[in-house]
């Protein structure tokens, strides 16, 4: 009787094989809470607990222009009605106030329109024709050019400058060159075409009686809008203002500039003085003459308008600008030029 010993060769540990599964202990209930706990055990020390991930908000944070002082102040204003009308009620006021203390009452330094006199109006005249100190610096110019190189050239110097004193011709050409400034700004208002009438005409006029007729301009933008409204096209002035924004603010700011300068060092071969007298001679000159004394009324006014319509049209800046442009805007005669240069001119405004 032969023996035949076969040896068995221990099976793999695979998925396939589930021979072991025959094993009572292992379908025994104290097996699987054995192997639960084991499990659980393992998992809490070998593992470090980690949190589900916090998952934030995206927010789109170029989606909205954030909000300006000027823009919540706009908003106040046109939301509440109370104090638009109280603005408005000002403003008349402000009108018939300029009106009757300027032109009419005979109780403000000089002569009032019905009883002016002779002299200021030769004033006037003069002044006019040194508008933008174009007559006095072009004679200046012609005559130490031709006089040191060509000598006289006929038919060049046609009128002569009126010879004024300086701080008088300083201070009209800086209101004027202020009031010059502000024809962009007046045609990229957004509230413009709640003024029916010719911004052309309005500007015009403003350059010749300032705030006699901003004032109820800015009124006027403070009514409601029309329900129907619709933009009207810019006229042809009003475009060419806008489009030459920048090369304005530059030429009303080298008015002003030359203003300042003129009035304290202008004129120095005319015996008008040192800058203490010419000081003194300003003092006199608010205190006695009625242009000269409302010229301090329109730079307090356009002290407060320039401001006010800058921040109601901040919308019209570059975008990398609006926030110099809007500190800038309360300083006076700068803040207007910051406007002028800044103008967005690629967008229709």
């Amino acid at each position: 009787m032969t023996m035949t010993v076969t040896s068995a060769e221990p099976q793999p540990l695979l998925c396939t094989n589930y021979s072991f599964l025959s094993n009572k202990a292992f379908n025994s209930k104290l097996f699987y809470r054995r192997l639960h706990n084991s499990a659980i055990k393992f998992n809490s020390q070998t593992w470090p607990k980690q949190n589900p991930p916090h998952l934030s908000p995206i927010v789109c944070r170029a989606a909205r222009r954030k909000p300006t002082v000027a823009d919540a102040t706009t908003a106040s204003v046109e939301g509440n009605d109370t104090v638009r009308r109280v603005l408005q009620f000002s403003l008349w006021t402000a009108e018939a106030v300029y009106i009757l203390w300027l032109f009419l009452l005979p109780f403000a330094p000089g002569d009032p329109v019905w009883a002016i006199s002779s002299e200021t109006v030769n004033s006037l005249v003069g002044l006019s024709l040194n508008f933008f100190f174009i007559l006095p610096l072009t004679n200046a110019g012609i005559d130490n050019l031709c006089n040191e190189f060509f000598g006289r050239v006929v038919g060049i110097r046609l009128i002569d400058a009126p010879v004024l004193h300086p701080m008088s011709e300083g201070l009209f050409n800086f209101v004027i060159g202020w009031t010059f400034m502000f024809a962009p700004l007046l045609f990229t208002d957004r509230k413009r075409d709640r003024y029916k009438g010719s911004l052309d005409v309005l500007w015009g006029l403003q350059m010749f009686l300032t705030n006699t007729f901003l004032i109820p301009y800015m009124a006027i933008r403070l009514n409601e809008a029309d329900a129907d409204y619709i933009q009207r096209k810019r006229s042809q002035l009003g475009s060419v203002m806008t489009n030459g924004g920048p090369i304005v603010g530059l030429v009303g700011g080298a008015v002003c500039l030359i203003s300042v300068l003129w009035a304290l060092y202008g004129r120095m071969d005319g015996n008008f003085g040192s800058i203490t007298d010419r000081w003194d001679f300003l003092v006199s000159y608010l205190g006695s003459e009625r242009l000269a004394y409302a010229f301090i009324w329109d730079i307090f006014l356009y002290i407060i308008f320039q401001p006010w319509l800058i921040g109601d049209n901040l919308q019209n800046i570059q975008t990398g600008k609006v926030g110099i442009v809007n500190y800038l805007r309360f300083v006076p005669v700068v803040g207007l030029i910051a406007y002028l240069l800044f103008l967005n001119l690629d967008e229709e405004l």
